[in-house]
């Protein structure tokens, strides 16, 4: 299929991994940022191309996986609400809060619906003017315009009872905080290519000068994957700390102009806690006004249980990349897709899940490998 089999070439896969391993004279540790790029590497065994001195550690761009309990909880007790109809991507019923999910609340009688879209949810408010309709907003910068033009239709249409809980996060921010960690020994990043189709990324460019580790922009097929390997192990090698964009069919530096003014016009900056990283100062997105009528945390009052993560699920350690996920004793023993400790398990994006899926059994019960 052409625009996916020439990114899938497998001679110019070992080409471009034997380029790496020509380059490569000393340890290199680089982490890629998007959940969905994960996925590829362990899908089309990536790591195993690569030469034994470059390691992938794998990043918190898993917006389910990042997503807190507590916002959990609190899109459980709207959705336990007999007026509310609660509508999200199929991804979040599963993963667990304090006590339950959205689908375990489903299953007890509450109103959860699937979507594919903010609009859908829009549009089921309209059709259903007797209820109110929740739209559980979950993602980094690449699905906030979609939910932020939800928002302003429903504000240019006087949809009254539609609003969103938003849980909208910002990747560079939460860059900022790995790097800041004690612990960090990220020494570059693989920058998601579809954060930055929508905000360019010259916002990454303060943040290698500052902390010295080259980004290179990188999209999500092999040799999107090898090509951006290559350009962050090029750049450690000669000494470098720059922004380069090895996704230029998609991306530009300025990024979409429309999309970001549209998050401007319905979005400002906040504070935002992360599960794993916990709180991040100016690391989401909250509704401003007059948009901030949308908002279903200040429309509806809620009660939440005070518990928190199970404390054998090791998900804060994987999503801050100080292990892997087969380093977690639960990992495929009592922590499995079906039976979840922890959002990276579940998730269409998480490290857990794909380990589990690309590597078995194999990875459960692995011996401790430091990511």
């Amino acid at each position: 299929m052409k625009y996916v089999d020439e990114f899938r070439d497998p001679e110019a896969a070992r080409r471009l991994a034997e380029r790496i391993q020509t380059i490569t004279t000393r340890p290199h540790t680089l982490m890629e940022i998007c959940g969905g790029q994960t996925h590829a590497i362990l899908r089309f065994g990536i790591d195993e191309l690569l030469p034994p001195e470059v390691s992938l550690i794998h990043g918190p761009g898993c917006p389910v996986c990042v997503t807190p309990t507590v916002l959990i909880d609190k899109a459980i007790a709207l959705a336990r609400r007999p007026e509310i109809i609660m509508c999200s991507f199929g991804d979040m019923l599963r993963v667990p809060g304090s006590e339950t999910s959205l689908y375990g609340a489903k299953a007890e009688g509450a109103d959860v619906r699937i979507v594919y879209s903010p609009l859908d949810a829009l549009q089921l408010a309209q059709k259903m003017p007797d209820r109110e309709v929740v739209f559980f907003a979950v993602g980094f910068e690449t699905t906030a315009p979609a939910n932020a033009l939800a928002v302003h239709q429903a504000h240019e249409l006087g949809v009254e009872n539609f609003s969103i809980l938003s849980s909208h996060v910002l990747v560079p921010p939460a860059i900022e905080a790995i790097m800041q960690a004690p612990e960090c020994r990220i020494q570059g990043f693989l920058a998601a290519g579809h954060v930055c189709t929508v905000m360019g990324y010259h916002q990454y460019e303060p943040l290698a000068k500052r902390y010295g580790v080259p980004f290179v922009v990188t999209g999500f097929e092999p040799l999107d994957l090898l090509e951006g390997i290559y350009r962050c192990v090029k750049q450690l090698e000669e000494g470098r700390a720059e922004v380069e964009n090895a996704y230029s069919r998609c991306v530009e530096r300025e990024g979409n102009s429309s999309a970001q003014e549209l998050l401007k016009t319905v979005f400002e900056v906040c504070d935002r806690p992360w599960r794993g990283l916990g709180p991040i100062p100016a690391s989401g997105l909250a509704l401003r006004p007059p948009y901030n009528r949308y908002d279903a945390e200040a429309r509806f009052s809620v009660e939440t249980p005070e518990g928190g993560d199970d404390p054998e699920c090791m998900a804060g350690q994987v999503l801050q990349g100080l292990i892997k996920p087969s380093e977690c004793p639960a990992f495929g023993v009592r922590c499995t897709p079906t039976s979840p400790l922890g959002a990276p398990m579940v998730s269409g994006e998480g490290a857990c899940a794909a380990y589990y899926r690309y590597r078995g059994q194999a990875a459960a019960g692995a011996p401790a490998e430091k990511a």
